[in-house]
């Protein structure tokens, strides 16, 4: 139960002199907090002072292993007291009742620190592993697909300055993949659709480098390079092996995976700009953030599932395409670190050369 507060010696500054007059004070209970009497020495005759707890602007507490040489009490027009006792002034607040704002509980309480500090962890890690993906899944729908492709543009002119080198593969390997790609993508039936009224058009290009590779870029931009399909045919395996690997990078465009990626790696930053209508920091940094990017475990499986149902509904095998990931090695050709390096593990290349197997409406 809070007790009225025993008197201390303070120093009284009225604010109206520069006389120093010595006083009492103690700290009287209330309903919304302690409030504050003082009586000067040199009038003990005379009424009080007081103010009520809202009319006063208490000094911050402290901890007693490292307390302040004086505390300083303000009271606005009527000027401040100070106590040279602090261990004393502290002790008697708490007895009148004041409870301690949490933001000074913390500083001065290392359980509520501690405390603290572990649910903000937590927080963060919930917010980090469900909470983004969310956000960012629901922004994405938001994305203006002219945005996305003009990201894709200047990234894909950066790979070419850095990295790419225009294809070797002959022009008419190159228009007869680019055939059977453009018949796949016809295929794309409004429920294999993440977003209903995302329907980019899917356009297949050709580089020479970074190993066997094939990527996507927002937009509908699809890439393969010589090395995947020189593999395959290596390997005489048909081209649906390529086919089923530009499938699943197809599947990576229509659930938005990049763009949800990129808004995740910008702390969402990306997307509220772009809901915003202010897209100039977005563009100048995404397309940099697009080559440091790995999918996730979760979007490499919806990505093989889409790929499954496409070629089922295109009338293709997806056997191949297991196989050709059984024989590819990610950690011999630098493709491993690279923004769409699809890791082949065995488990996964064996359920491809199964013919797919563990999706939802399989």
């Amino acid at each position: 139960m809070p007790l009225e507060s025993p008197w201390l010696r303070a120093t009284w500054f009225d604010g109206r002199s520069s006389r120093a007059r010595p006083v009492r004070v103690r700290l009287v209970p209330a309903a919304g907090g302690p409030g504050l009497q003082w009586q000067p020495e040199d009038d003990p005759d005379g009424p009080a002072l007081q103010r009520t707890h809202a009319e006063v602007a208490w000094p911050e507490r402290f901890s007693l292993k490292r307390p302040p040489r004086q505390v300083t009490i303000d009271l606005h027009e009527q000027g401040s007291l100070a106590l040279d006792d602090p261990a004393a002034w502290q002790q008697a607040f708490e007895s009148a009742g004041a409870r301690l704002p949490f933001a000074e509980r913390m500083q001065t309480r290392w359980p509520v620190f501690a405390g603290m500090f572990v649910a903000a962890f937590v927080l963060v890690a919930i917010f980090y592993r469900w909470g983004t993906p969310w956000a960012a899944s629901r922004i994405a729908r938001h994305v203006p697909l002219a945005w996305e492709q003009q990201l894709s543009r200047k990234a894909l002119e950066d790979m070419d300055r850095a990295v790419f080198e225009p294809s070797a593969l002959p022009p008419s390997r190159q228009d007869a993949l680019r055939a059977q790609f453009a018949s796949l993508a016809a295929q794309l039936a409004p429920e294999l659709r993440r977003y209903p009224d995302y329907a980019p058009a899917v356009q297949l290009h050709f580089r020479k480098g970074l190993g066997a590779n094939a990527f996507a870029l927002p937009g509908g931009t699809v890439v393969v390079t010589d090395g995947l399909v020189e593999a395959a045919d290596a390997e005489k395996l048909p081209d649906d092996a390529v086919l089923g690997v530009l499938a699943h990078e197809i599947g990576h465009v229509v659930h938005r995976h990049t763009t949800r990626m990129v808004v995740e790696q910008g702390v969402l930053n990306i997307g509220l700009g772009l809901a915003l209508g202010d897209t100039s920091w977005a563009f100048s940094n995404a397309s940099s953030l697009l080559t440091t990017l790995a999918y996730q475990r979760s979007h490499e499986a919806e990505a093989d599932c889409f790929a499954s149902r496409l070629m089922r509904r295109a009338g293709r095998p997806l056997q191949p395409m297991g196989r050709l990931l059984l024989h590819l090695d990610p950690h011999t050709d630098g493709a491993a670190e690279f923004i769409s390096s699809h890791p082949a593990t065995p488990e996964r290349a064996r359920r491809l050369a199964e013919g797919g197997s563990g999706c939802e409406g399989d």
